[in-house]
């Protein structure tokens, strides 16, 4: 059995899996820091380990996110589009559509029945459009990231965010704040907000059932809710989420026909 390593290095959170080719695969997901290259090596040590493998056992090597350059190890860096549809087709092979809800952006993916990309929205270079507005917001109220979602969903009379702009929110969510708005309402109304976004986007490429949700905003269970409720549809999320792009990643370097001497 040849083993093969996936890299979703972001600017948030830098991701790794280690496919064994149609079994089952490790994973490990991590704050990218400051320096992507070594918390790269770390993470790709931290899953061979597990397996007590070395590099030179690896049969192929895929990379994708903003980092990807920097870590000369991946041997083939791949679109983050082509990786999540893979990542997601080999989770649900009936999926047709997937929301991925990352750090820095949101993307609304088409994909056909082999897990080829169909067609794709993404919104816009704005943080209020991505999971990165959850974290701004998260800290204005003070609470962990891991606990906004169970915490918008106890909220009676979610606020509406006047602005589609994530400074602008962040400055709103203070004055909500200093007005004696619950943490419950402004976090719900945080998920309502991004769920328009994203239903703005599936609008877009005539989104196809089943419909999956992934990245870290899958994570956030109101935000999942949110997105239900506004596209009038149940969502398919993964087991982890937030490593299907690494997972498409090692998939695509396991298809690869390898070059012979």
């Amino acid at each position: 059995m040849n083993w093969y390593l996936g890299l979703d290095i972001g600017s948030a959170f830098c991701k790794a899996v280690l496919l064994r080719e149609d079994e089952g695969y490790a994973f490990c997901a991590v704050r990218s820091g400051s320096n992507y290259r070594s918390t790269a090596e770390r993470i790709t040590r931290e899953l061979l380990s597990r397996e007590d493998l070395a590099e030179k056992d690896l049969a192929g090597i895929g990379g994708t996110g903003s980092g990807a350059a920097t870590f000369p190890l991946i041997q083939e860096t791949i679109g983050d589009l082509v990786c999540t549809a893979r990542g997601i087709h080999r989770s649900f092979p009936s999926a047709r559509t997937v929301i991925d809800v990352a750090g820095q952006s949101t993307k609304v993916i088409r994909i056909g029945a082999e897990g080829q990309v169909v067609n794709f929205a993404q919104s816009e270079k704005c943080a209020s459009g991505s999971g990165r507005f959850v974290e701004v917001i998260a800290k204005v109220l003070r609470i962990e990231l891991e606990e906004f979602g169970s915490l918008s969903l106890r909220s009676r009379n979610p606020i509406a965010f006047s602005t589609g702009c994530a400074v602008f929110g962040e400055s709103e969510a203070v004055t909500r704040v200093a007005a004696g708005v619950s943490r419950e309402d402004i976090a719900a109304g945080v998920n309502r907000s991004l769920a328009e976004k994203i239903a703005s986007l599936a609008r877009k490429i005539r989104l196809e059932e089943p419909c999956a949700l992934c990245g870290g905003g899958a994570l956030n269970i109101g935000l999942v809710k949110a997105v239900e409720e506004k596209l009038a549809l149940p969502l398919l999320v993964p087991e982890q989420p937030q490593v299907v792009a690494a997972l498409g990643a090692a998939i695509v370097a396991g298809s690869t026909p390898k070059k012979t001497s």
